[in-house]
């Protein structure tokens, strides 16, 4: 299946609204929709709307949307450019705004091209420890992710240790997944949180206020390394950069987030910690 079909997003007879079924294989562990599933359903809205490649979006996470309800999804196209549009999503649950997303989308002709980011040397998935949920998540989009650690800020056995504080990568792929695209990318890009848990000395929780994707080169990769990199944390708040490759060492895309970071209050208090193995984004509350 393609990322629209695996987000299960649904076009309607007006081609700028779509619609997407908020069920546990799209939503984190706390039961409400995962943010990098609702950029990417967004994202897939917008192409299919457009006919017309990301080129970058930018998410800001407003509310809640818990299974089983139906987000709404309006496309409002704002340029129609020759070669690119300026469009935006938004996305609603009755007459509640669950996420806005502005976007870019086209693809042009060029003389020159180039990759100068460099991926970090890490060992092949099927050598990486698995990444292991600490507590049950129950039904979850963690079902439907397989992830191993490829780089961690402690030494772990099977994974390199990082050279840079406040850097953590993880091999992920999407077994149901047949091809990746932006979307999918999407959903992947939403794990600054997890940096933020391997990263700060406290067990604390985090939610993203916000997703970043900028789209560069998609090429064919089964497994895709999440290489998550923690800026700053400054007034409460945790700022990070992600950058997505493939198995041959292509950047794909690069992803951006600001976080809330909350102390965890212990283990009856609804939140949880973030050390290595544990479920940080997908336990992310909305403030």
């Amino acid at each position: 299946m393609d990322a629209r079909e695996w987000l299960g997003l649904q076009p309607t007879h007006n081609p700028f609204r779509w619609y997407l079924p908020v069920v546990p294989g799209i939503s984190t562990g706390g039961g409400f929709l995962f943010g990098g599933c609702g950029l990417g359903a967004a994202i897939s809205a917008l192409e299919g709307t457009t006919e017309r490649p990301i080129v970058w979006a930018t998410a800001q996470y407003l509310s809640f949307a818990r299974p089983p309800s139906i987000l709404d999804i309006d496309v409002t196209v704002a340029v129609q450019g020759r070669q690119t549009t300026q469009a935006r999503a938004v996305g609603h649950v009755g007459g509640t705004e669950i996420l806005t997303v502005n976007a870019a989308l086209g693809c042009r002709d060029f003389p020159e091209s180039g990759q100068w980011a460099q991926r970090p040397e890490v060992p092949p998935p099927m050598e990486c420890p698995v990444r292991e949920p600490r507590w049950n998540t129950g039904d979850s989009i963690l079902n439907r992710l397989d992830q191993r650690w490829a780089l961690t800020p402690q030494p772990m056995d099977g994974a390199r240790t990082a050279d840079r504080p406040g850097q953590c990568a993880v091999w992920t792929r999407m077994p149901d997944l047949l091809g990746v695209s932006a979307p999918a990318l999407a959903v992947l890009g939403d794990y600054v949180p997890l940096g933020l848990g391997v990263t700060l000395e406290h067990e604390i929780t985090s939610n993203s206020l916000d997703n970043t994707i900028r789209v560069a080169n998609i090429v064919e990769t089964e497994w895709v390394l999440i290489d998550i990199r923690v800026d700053v944390v400054a007034h409460g708040f945790g700022h990070g950069t992600v950058f997505l490759w493939a198995e041959d060492g292509t950047l794909m895309a690069t992803a951006s987030q600001s976080a809330l970071i909350r102390l965890w209050k212990g283990p009856n208090s609804g939140y949880r910690p973030a050390t290595p193995g544990a479920d940080v984004s997908e336990e992310e509350v909305r403030p």
